[in-house]
């Protein structure tokens, strides 16, 4: 996800984008946790999609 895609989107929207890759998250480690995650790569692209919501939300505040 970019973030010029994130700029375009409401404030409602990327709380909604937030709260949808939080509980992603949630659930990768978990899968991590009992060692059934395939690629543990994405808890970091989850982790920085993230970061990108929380920017732009930041910058729309």
């Amino acid at each position: 996800m970019k973030a010029a895609e994130l700029r375009g989107m409401s404030a409602a929207d990327l709380n909604k984008k937030l709260a949808e890759l939080k509980e992603e998250l949630f659930n990768l480690r978990f899968q991590h946790a009992i060692n059934q995650l395939e690629n543990p790569g994405r808890i970091e692209a989850v982790k920085r999609d993230i970061a990108r919501v929380l920017t732009v939300l930041a910058e729309k505040a």
